[in-house]
């Protein structure tokens, strides 16, 4: 990965999913944003960004692009993503969220073949708190420090950072892998980088109902993790067979135990792992505390 204050990074359309208030705050965070790409308007100046027709203009003009922040609307993710691979561009963030799962396969077929990390869709996207700002997360909840957060969920994001912070607990590295049915980068993946960066002392996981990626992750800890790592499930409330809208999980519980995905089934999966679990995010800084001691 290239997550540092000289990464070249550019976006890739203006919808609702994007502000201009985003945009002057990943500026005014450090994030060298140097142009905008949206088909159509190329030659304008929007948010004070030049405005290319096509991504290949902008790697003539700039050379090579090292992370593109995809905004379009959902249907048109997946040519705006495969454009950004074509360019050579090896770190795409989703900010759009319900992308047809169909375009989601097609396109993670294509990034794994050229090694391309793809987060989201549906993230508010990454940030390395002190250095670079890649997204809509609200950095004032931010200060650098060595806990990593990974998160499924947007706002639950931003508020276990701001515990973190209150508590004194700064953060290497935060990002919302997204909560579409289909998403690109993993938590298997994240708690691999979060595990060999040597910023990272300890790692929040931020889990939510809806298929079975946090029950994977707990296995994955137990086998490879050597690094203190405190869960958070949200939505433990929730109805059995209440499907969370933006986790889209209907199609993934077909064929399955009327307990996958539960939140219950995630809490036993980290109870089984022996990875301590946070009954509310405010719990989250003292769990944090007693682990890296």
């Amino acid at each position: 990965m290239n997550l540092t204050p000289d990464s070249k990074v550019i976006i890739q359309g203006f919808s609702e999913f994007i502000s201009a208030t985003h945009i002057a705050q990943m500026k005014a965070y450090g994030t060298n944003l140097v142009a905008a790409v949206n088909p159509g308007c190329g030659g304008q100046q929007l948010y004070e960004l030049p405005v290319f027709d096509l991504i290949e203009e902008v790697v003539t003009q700039f050379e090579a692009i090292d992370t593109t922040i995809i905004c379009v609307h959902p249907y048109q993710v997946l040519d705006a993503a495969l454009e950004a691979i074509a360019s050579g561009i090896r770190q795409i963030i989703i900010i759009s969220g319900g992308v047809p799962p169909l375009d989601m396969v097609q396109l993670l077929r294509k990034a794994e073949a050229c090694e391309t990390l793809v987060v989201g869709p549906n993230s508010p996207g990454i940030i390395v708190p002190g250095k670079i700002l890649l997204g809509t997360q609200p950095n004032e909840f931010y200060t650098p420090g060595p806990v990593g957060i990974v998160s499924r969920s947007s706002t639950l994001t931003y508020e276990v950072a701001r515990e973190l912070t209150k508590a004194g607990l700064g953060q290497s590295i935060s990002v919302s892998i997204g909560s579409d049915a289909i998403v690109g980068s993993s938590f298997l993946q994240w708690m691999q980088i979060l595990d060999e960066d040597d910023t990272t002392e300890a790692i929040v996981l931020v889990g939510q109902p809806g298929g079975g990626s946090e029950e994977a992750a707990a296995r994955y800890i137990t086998e490879a993790i050597d690094k203190p790592v405190i869960a958070y499930i949200a939505g433990r409330q929730a109805l059995p067979g209440k499907n969370w809208h933006q986790t889209g999980t209907l199609a993934t519980v077909i064929g399955r135990t009327p307990d996958f995905g539960t939140a219950q089934s995630k809490l036993a999966a980290f109870k089984a792992a022996h990875v301590p679990v946070a009954e509310r995010p405010s719990l989250i800084p003292e769990l944090l505390k007693k682990a890296i001691r």
